[in-house]
């Protein structure tokens, strides 16, 4: 540690309050014609009042200052600056500078360690636990909760086999969940085998036709006999089973069940979870393993967030500059500087088209389907950074910015070539992704984009359109149309919607905002998959404490939140089909690591999980509390 960097708010004046910033020279020699940078979700305005420093630049979260002179700051001495108007005021102690570094004269960089942000309004308390102890109602661990479940416990049988008669299909599938659970806690012991051996308990295959695909009955006697209709119901039953025999594994109060039976099928057919892999970019063999996890909880969706203004992570062959330039940030890299929880080092990340093959073929042998998400026309600014043509050369810099504050961020549609990329990438995605789906994003585009582009503004008079969000929708159905010639549903975020949308038929929405939009899209005539952030977005602090980790703006969303809400809502009993099913979306601003993302989507994803499958007379708080603690981590 050679600089340390200290935040403070003061919630006066109102309603954004003040910032200040110190930085303590902590080495033996004094520090002199330096810049200092941060990254931080607490954002200067372009009105704004600094005393104390220059304020030098802003991209997004990066941050660029100066001290107001040239005197150098001494060995052990301090510069302090102050900010007042900020975007908005800071909810947690995590708002304000998450990583900040030195700039020296000679293009040099040096780490600053950065404090949390402290709330000098009033003291903060330590948040009460997230779980309470919790009650089993019967002694298996299964999450989520079946059902129907009536059994009686015994001791647990050392491993579970096959019978003898058992197809190679099915052996096939027992192996596959073993090797799910073995990857998913190598030190446990193993929940199946083939053969038989002292201590263990067969388990037999049998066919139903009436049950749903993804159902599945258990009947427990000495011998277990699995009962399905489709390779979904039995490799949901054969997860059952090695759920409980995990819990026998690391549980003393958790036991096996002796006599009974499970009979279960899902609530919903949409079981999804999100992963942004743009915002933080989250290596191969982590995007493999949250595969895994949503596996073991039994949902079906793996929504891959791959493109954002903060990073193009796919790679197109026909466009390699998506992933050199549009994948690349650092602070010697002037279109993409660092944003939030990344230092001044330089980082690239991308999938290469066969690790995303590898992605696919591992979640379609655990009965998950991979639907990747590109976004357009907003959320665009790597994109326009590595493909500078697409831009309107006579459209100011700087002109707009979305919620995030990426200047100029949306992709043009009155440059032509904006559609001919999008062609070859959907053209290279859909080979990759056998997915019916393809999610194009859509969302939090500014309210005043394109209306200083002479091309748009050309565009818009020939086609009398009016103002951003009708050009948007215009944009959207050329999109569409494109899906659709290539056999693909589009899916978007609510904001489709805006300025007319795009044709409900064969369109999908995601209702992010809040929950009264999904009924609205659905009176509409959308599908609606119900992802809204006050339940469902896993990178929301857990309590209003201001010593909790993560993002505010939907408001705390406590484990039992997630736990308890119910998406269907207020939804009336005529657009009940059109409510396809729930999703957990798990957004990496505010976590860069493993440590972090197992704070924040762990219990709540746990929760999205039996959520989607347990109906709601089935579900028990208490239960789950005693329960979710056996879940894996990333």
């Amino acid at each position: 540690m050679t600089y340390f960097l200290e935040n403070t708010w003061h919630p006066d004046p109102a309603p954004e309050g003040t910032w200040t910033l110190k930085l303590t020279n902590l080495t033996d020699a004094p520090l002199a014609d330096f810049k200092l940078s941060l990254t931080s979700i607490t954002r200067i305005m372009p009105t704004h009042v600094l005393t104390g420093a220059k304020f030098l630049r802003r991209d997004a979260n990066f941050h660029e200052f100066a001290p107001v002179d040239a005197t150098p700051l001494a060995s052990g001495d301090s510069w302090t600056f102050v900010i007042t108007g900020i975007n908005r005021s800071p909810f947690h102690r995590n708002d304000a500078a998450k990583t900040a570094w030195i700039t020296h004269a000679d293009g040099s960089h040096t780490t600053v360690q950065v404090g949390d942000l402290m709330h000098a309004g009033t003291a903060p308390v330590r948040p009460e636990s997230r779980l309470p102890e919790g009650k089993l109602t019967l002694p298996f661990a299964l999450l989520p909760w079946p059902n129907t479940i009536t059994a009686t416990a015994s001791s647990a049988p050392v491993i579970l086999h096959a019978v003898d008669e058992t197809s190679l299909e099915n052996k096939r599938l027992m192996l596959q969940v073993d090797a799910l659970h073995s990857r998913l806690f190598p030190a446990a012991q193993r929940a199946y085998q083939l053969s038989p051996a002292l201590g263990s308990r067969a388990v037999q295959f049998a066919v139903d036709t009436t049950l749903p695909d993804e159902g599945y009955r258990i009947d427990f006697a000495q011998t277990i006999t699995l009962t399905a209709n489709a390779d979904e119901g039995r490799r949901y039953g054969l997860i059952a089973l090695a759920q409980m025999m995990h819990g026998t594994f690391t549980d003393p109060e958790f036991q096996f069940p002796a006599t009974g039976e499970i009979i279960d099928a899902p609530r919903y057919g949409w079981r999804g979870c999100h992963l942004d892999v743009s915002r933080h970019f989250w290596t191969f063999d982590e995007v493999l393993r949250v595969v895994d996890m949503l596996a073991w909880h039994k949902m079906n969706i793996f929504h891959w967030h791959l493109t954002d203004d903060e990073g193009w992570r796919a790679e197109i062959l026909a466009y390699p500059e998506l992933t050199q330039a549009g994948a690349t940030r650092g602070a010697d890299v002037p279109k993409m500087l660092p944003q939030l929880c990344e230092g001044a080092e330089t980082r690239h990340g991308f999938y290469t088209q066969d690790q995303m093959r590898a992605v696919v073929a591992r979640a379609q042998s655990l009965g998950i389907d991979v639907m990747p998400e590109i976004e357009t026309p907003g959320h665009a600014a790597a994109v326009l950074a590595a493909l500078p043509q697409l831009v309107d050369p006579d459209e100011p810099a700087n002109s707009y910015y979305p919620v995030q504050g990426y200047f100029n961020n949306a992709l043009n549609p009155a440059m032509p070539e904006t559609f001919s990329v999008l062609e070859t990438v959907f053209d290279e995605i859909a080979a990759i992704f056998p997915s019916k789906y393809i999610h194009i994003g859509g969302d939090e585009v500014a309210n005043n984009a394109w209306l200083t582009s002479p091309r748009a503004q050309a565009l818009m008079a020939s086609e009398s359109l009016s103002g951003t969000f009708e050009l948007q929708s215009w944009f959207l159905r050329k999109v569409k149309d494109m899906l659709t010639a290539r056999g693909k549903i589009m899916v978007g975020w609510n904001e489709i919607a805006h300025g007319g949308g795009v044709p409900p038929e064969g369109t999908l929405l995601m209702a992010w905002e809040n929950p009264q939009v999904g009924i609205e899209l659905a009176s509409q005539g959308y599908d609606v998959v119900m992802t809204p952030g006050q339940a469902y977005y896993l990178d929301m602090v857990q309590s209003d404490d201001w010593l909790e980790n993560g993002a505010g703006w939907a408001g705390a969303v406590s484990p039992k939140q997630t736990y308890t809400y119910e998406a269907e809502g207020d939804f009336p009993e005529a657009l009940r089909n059109q409510m396809r099913g729930i999703q957990a979306c798990i957004w990496s601003e505010h976590f860069a690591d493993r440590h972090w993302f197992n704070d924040l989507v762990f219990p709540r994803l746990s929760a999205v999980a039996e959520a989607a499958w347990t109906e709601k007379d089935n579900k028990d708080w208490l239960r789950f509390a005693r329960q979710v603690r056996q879940h894996p981590e990333l």
